[in-house]
């Protein structure tokens, strides 16, 4: 018989893991906070160790803000979890991406990702970041998916020789986006050189700008910021954006903040 693991170190799991996929981590959080019961005290500071853990996760950072604001958050967090679990963002921009096309992105995007597996006949040029573009491409591959790796050096001959360039937002702001390490590069030589840049920003990563600048500050190292997990990048780089309501042109109101302020979040835990 196997003995049930207890929501508080099923929590304490997750706070560690990390490279998840961000549905992944919001279904598992969202049923170990469901499974204390109704603690008010406990789930705050619950969602403030979680945020803490995964400073980088806008659809983390989303559902803990809906559950401390919400009166009933049991509820809600089952019902976050179904719509992150049902984001259409990865179907639309499949539909959406053209014919054939060679598209250059960064590390091993969930969402992007998922959309240039489910094309069969795309290239993709894969620049490795944070060791995840090998595995990427050994999965691209296993797909029959067209793939090279690129090293980082090389991200400006990428974006030069692909027709557009995803970039896959963590958490974003209505002015800015938090992506991959390497995806600013990428974004600015794309913007200097006129190939179209295709912003990605699926269900629950658009935030607050209290919450986004309270993320930002946790994930900034200012002593070595290029060794930061994922950094910051304007909007105003982005030619598309592709979401839940499908791809369109970028700017001013493209993007809309998807959760409450939660005061709660934005102090350490």
């Amino acid at each position: 018989m196997v003995a049930e693991v207890h929501p508080i170190e099923r929590l304490r799991y997750i706070a560690r893991s990390s490279g998840a996929d961000q549905r992944v981590l919001v279904a598992e959080t969202a049923s170990a906070l469901r499974n204390l019961g109704p603690d008010p005290a406990g789930l705050v500071v619950s969602c403030r160790r979680i945020v803490e853990r995964h400073p980088t996760s806008g659809p983390l950072w989303w559902l803990c803000a809906h559950l401390l604001t919400s009166p009933e958050p049991m509820r809600a967090a089952r019902e976050l979890a179904a719509a992150l679990d049902s984001d259409p963002t990865p179907d639309l921009l499949a539909d959406a991406l053209p014919d054939g096309a060679t598209v250059c992105l960064v590390g091993w995007p969930d969402l992007a990702g998922e959309a240039v597996l489910r094309r069969g006949d795309l290239t993709v040029l894969a620049v490795d970041a944070q060791d995840q573009g090998q595995a990427f491409v050994r999965r691209l591959d296993r797909a029959d998916v067209a793939a090279e790796i690129v090293e980082p050096g090389g991200t400006s001959a990428a974006v030069l020789a692909a027709d557009l360039v995803l970039v896959e937002a963590v958490a974003a702001a209505p002015t800015e986006m938090l992506a991959a390490a390497g995806s600013r590069a990428a974004a600015s030589v794309a913007y200097c050189s006129e190939v179209p840049v295709w912003a990605v920003v699926g269900v629950g990563r658009c935030l607050p700008e209290a919450g986004f600048t309270s993320m930002l500050e946790r994930v900034a190292d200012v002593r070595r910021p290029w060794h930061v997990e994922a950094e910051p990048l304007p909007l105003a780089l982005a030619t598309y954006v592709a979401g839940q309501g499908g791809v369109a042109g970028a700017g001013e109101g493209s993007l809309q903040p998807e959760c409450p302020c939660a005061p709660e979040l934005l102090r350490l835990a």
